[in-house]
C-alpha cells in the first residue's frame, strides 16, 4: 500500500470514528456534560502520557518551557478545544445531534472567513459565492429553529479558531494533545474533586460499564486525533478537505436514523443550502489545486536560464 493510500485510510478511520461519537457520548449519560468533559480531559492526559512514555519522547517539554509565546498559544488552543468538546457533548446529550452535524458542515466556510478577517487573505469569486450561500443557510435555519443555531455556530467558531492557532504552531500531534489536555487537567481535576466531595458525581455510581466507558473517553478522544495527524502528513490538502465531510454526514445520519430527530422542510432547505455551499467550495478548491499543479509542472519543464561564464 502506498504512503498516500495509507494516509487516506488513516483519515477515513479518524472521520468515521468522529462520525459515530454521538452514540458513544449518549452512553455516558446520566453524567452531565461538564463531568463528561472533565473526565475526557483527564483520561486523555493519562493515555497520551503513556504513549509518550512508550515513545520515550519528553524532550519537547524543555523547549516548551523556554518558549512562553508557544505555551500561551497552546493554552488558548486548549481553552477553545474545551469549549468545542463541551458544546458537542451538551448538543449530543440534549438530543441536538443534527445541529452538531450542522456545526461541522459550516466549519470550512467559517475557516474561509477567518482567513479573510484574521490572515487578510483574498477570496476567489467562487469562495465568496460559497460563503454567501452559507450565510443564507444560517438565516433560514435561524428562522426554522426560532433562534440562532448557537450550538452549531459555537462548534464552528471554536474549532475554526482552534485550527487557526494550531496552524501557527509546530508541535507534533501527540505532544500537542498532551500539552492541550495538560493545560485543562488542573481545572478538570479541581472540578471533579469538588463534585465528589459534594456528592454530585456520577462516575463510579452508575454501573461498571458506565465507569469503564468514562475512562475510555480519553482513548476515544486521542486515537482519531493521532490518526488524523498521520493522514495530514500523507494526503494532499484537497483530499483531506473532502474527507472532512465524512464525520458530519455520519453524525447527521445518526441523528436522523438512530435518534429520530426532526427534520422539517425549512430545516432541510437550510441544510440543502449548506451542502450547495460546500459543493461550490469543494469544486473551487479542486480547480485551484489542479491549476496550481499545472503551473508547477510548467515551471519545472522550463529550461534553466543560461549563465554567463565568470571573467
Amino acid at each position: 500500500m502506498s504512503n498516500e493510500r495509507r494516509g487516506y485510510l488513516y483519515g477515513l478511520t479518524a472521520y468515521t470514528m468522529w462520525g459515530f461519537f454521538p452514540i458513544y457520548f449518549k452512553l455516558l449519560r446520566p453524567a452531565p456534560p461538564l463531568e463528561i468533559l472533565a473526565h475526557r480531559v483527564l483520561w486523555s492526559v493519562v493515555f497520551v502520557a503513556l504513549l509518550l512514555s512508550a515513545m520515550r519522547n519528553w524532550r519537547f517539554l524543555s523547549r516548551l518551557l523556554r518558549t512562553p509565546r508557544l505555551l500561551g498559544g497552546i493554552s488558548l488552543a486548549a481553552v477553545l478545544l474545551a469549549v468545542n468538546w463541551g458544546t458537542y457533548i451538551y448538543g449530543v446529550n440534549s438530543s441536538r445531534v443534527v445541529e452538531t452535524a450542522l456545526g461541522y458542515f459550516i466549519t470550512p466556510l467559517l475557516v474561509v472567513l477567518l482567513g479573510v478577517t484574521v490572515l487578510r487573505e483574498r477570496l476567489r469569486a467562487l469562495q465568496w459565492v460559497a460563503v454567501g450561500i452559507g450565510v443564507l443557510a444560517v438565516a433560514i435555519l435561524t428562522l426554522d429553529y426560532g433562534r440562532l443555531p448557537y450550538i452549531a455556530l459555537t462548534l464552528a467558531v471554536s474549532f475554526g479558531c482552534y485550527g487557526l492557532i494550531k496552524k501557527r504552531m509546530s508541535l507534533p500531534p501527540a505532544e500537542g494533545a498532551f500539552v492541550e489536555s495538560g493545560v485543562l487537567a488542573l481545572p478538570a481535576l479541581a472540578y471533579l474533586t469538588w463534585l465528589n466531595l459534594s456528592g454530585g458525581a456520577d462516575f463510579g455510581h452508575v454501573s461498571v460499564t458506565h465507569t469503564v466507558l468514562m475512562m475510555l473517553s480519553g482513548v476515544a478522544t486521542a486515537i482519531p486525533l493521532l490518526l488524523f495527524a498521520a493522514a495530514a502528513n500523507r494526503v494532499p490538502l484537497v483530499g483531506l478537505g473532502i474527507l472532512q465531510y465524512v464525520a458530519p454526514i455520519l453524525q447527521l445520519a445518526v441523528g436522523l436514523l438512530i435518534y429520530h430527530e426532526p427534520m422539517p422542510a425549512a430545516r432541510l432547505a437550510g441544510f440543502g443550502l449548506v451542502w450547495l455551499a460546500l459543493i461550490v467550495f469543494t469544486v473551487d478548491g479542486i480547480r485551484n489545486a489542479r491549476t496550481a499543479a499545472r503551473n508547477r509542472a510548467a515551471a519545472a519543464a522550463q529550461p534553466a536560464p543560461e549563465t554567463l561564464p565568470a571573467h
